[in-house]
């Protein structure tokens, strides 16, 4: 007996110590003595639980979010009077941004019935006077935009700014009282946590669909390879909350309802949701939206270099076998190119320097460099920190705009190819000659959603009068459009050699 009662000890101690520690435990909860943090759950202490032991508490913080979330969240529809038969101005996002008229991808765009959109996408509330934030993508080339609440009240949207380098727009309707979603802090996001998407995918308004965050900082080549982007910022938040063709400009928002990202992307061969989905941090979006309402156009910052992604190793090995180099495979940012006259320049940065800090944070891939300058302005200072021959030095920056200067600018302060979007290079004589042309220039880098663009010019259309006047270069172009308000005539030549002239308010 005695022998048995020896033996039963130990696990009788194990019983009492687990009990007491658990009893310690609830206890110690109870009396609020859990350290700050910001909890995604943001509960009072005497409400903390441990959601992963109990299903049906993830629940219904899932149903709370939804609520809060669905009413905020909007159906865009985008018309377009423009016929396209462009293969190269297809719009490459069609696959998430909605084929109501069931279109192969590789269907040349048709010009759409007057009552019917050509195209769909999802945008977010964002203050109670009718802001709403979608993705650039969603508003491309429309003459019209109709916002449908999830009331199946209809509005039309007056477009305030778009930034295809993020691609984030900010659209205005005539409302107040409205349901909108507060922007979280994206920087506090972790891996791992639970996430609601919330969109109208497939025709399907108001979908709400879970999942968790799965990766930050993902840098996926659609904004600058498939997009209109001139300097893309990419450093998205990756999703496994099933997103599909119509989500695009929706909520991503965590358990509380406040909004965490802009979805815009999925990973897919079918154009269909397969487990990856890619939205804008908040923080970055915010800014973008920040700048529109304030200047009427996104103020950003450039450090002032060219740079290799040492943690992609395509990216290293195509650039050893061109400039016959043996660049190491690794972390951060190698710097290919410094821009005259830019921050880098002033600060003394040097080609084969690597970055590898910014404010003390690290930076390991472009991803983590384009999302921590991208979301500066002309004018910011940042301690650079980079590693020369071994050696790690920390240098202050001032970011620069790309025309070297420091301060920020409005509309008022562009030049006439900035309001307009495109800028112009002269025709050859022998060109004129041939095709019986008296004057011309040819349209370059006409940008998405500009005036030009609106008017149906792209890329390497002539230009031949503007406001019933010959060009020939793009001084004409801003002679005439200097300082002039009001309605502006263009007439251009097509591809084919079809003349159309159409117009555009100068902005």
């Amino acid at each position: 007996m005695k022998s048995t009662l020896k033996k039963l000890i130990p696990f009788v101690v194990v019983g009492v110590v687990s009990g007491a520690t658990t009893f310690g435990a609830i206890n110690y909860f109870k009396s609020g003595n859990i350290s700050g943090g910001d909890s995604y759950f943001h509960q009072a202490n005497e409400n903390v639980r441990f959601a992963g032991m109990n299903t049906a508490a993830v629940g219904d913080d899932f149903v709370k979010a939804a609520k809060s979330t669905v009413p905020a969240v909007v159906t865009i529809k985008n018309y377009q009077t423009r016929v396209n038969n462009r293969a190269s101005d297809q719009d490459l996002f069609d696959f998430f941004f909605g084929d109501p008229f069931g279109r192969g991808r590789q269907t040349p765009r048709q010009e759409a019935p007057d009552n019917m959109p050509s195209g769909l996408g999802s945008g977010v509330i964002i203050s109670a006077d009718g802001y709403i934030i979608s993705n650039n993508h969603v508003i491309a080339g429309a003459n019209k935009l109709e916002v449908v609440l999830s009331n199946k009240k209809s509005y039309i949207a007056t477009l305030v700014g778009t930034d295809p380098n993020t691609d984030i727009s900010l659209l205005k309707i005539e409302e107040n009282g409205l349901p909108f979603l507060n922007f979280a802090d994206s920087d506090n996001v972790e891996i791992g946590q639970w996430v609601l998407a919330v969109g109208n995918p497939l025709g399907l308004s108001s979908t709400v669909t879970a999942g968790i965050i799965s990766a930050k900082g993902r840098g996926i080549g659609i904004l600058g390879g498939q997009g209109k982007a001139s300097s893309p910022i990419e450093s998205f938040l990756q999703t496994d909350a099933a997103i599909n063709m119509g989500n695009s400009g929706g909520a991503l928002v965590n358990t509380n309802g406040d909004l965490i990202g802009i979805n815009s992307a999925i990973q897919s061969q079918t154009g269909y949701y397969t487990g990856y989905g890619f939205a804008v941090p908040s923080n970055l979006a915010k800014k973008v939206v920040e700048d529109i309402k304030k200047y009427g156009m996104v103020q950003r910052g450039f450090l002032g270099i060219l740079s290799l992604d040492l943690s992609d190793d395509q990216q290293v090995a195509a650039y050893n076998r061109k400039n016959k180099t043996d660049i190491k495979i690794g972390s951060g940012v190698y710097v290919t190119e410094v821009t005259e006259n830019s921050g880098a320049e002033d600060a003394k940065i040097k080609i084969g320097d690597i970055i590898t800090k910014i404010d003390n944070t690290p930076i390991t891939d472009f991803a983590d460099l384009s999302m921590m300058i991208g979301s500066r302005r002309p004018g910011d200072k940042v301690q650079v920190t980079y590693s020369r021959d071994g050696k790690e030095k920390t240098v202050t920056v001032t970011l620069k705009d790309q025309k070297g200067g420091t301060s920020t600018r409005t509309k008022a302060d562009l030049t006439v190819t900035e309001k307009i979007g495109c800028e112009f290079e002269p025709l050859s004589e022998k060109f004129k000659t041939d095709f019986g042309l008296s004057s011309g220039v040819i349209a370059k880098n006409v940008e998405e959603n500009s005036e030009m663009a609106k008017a149906g010019v792209v890329d390497n259309y002539i230009i031949i009068e503007i406001n019933d006047k010959p060009v020939n270069s793009q001084k004409d172009v801003e002679k005439i459009l200097q300082d002039y308000t009001g309605n502006v005539r263009v007439k251009f030549v097509d591809e084919y050699g079809r003349i159309y002239t159409k117009g555009f308010k100068m902005p």
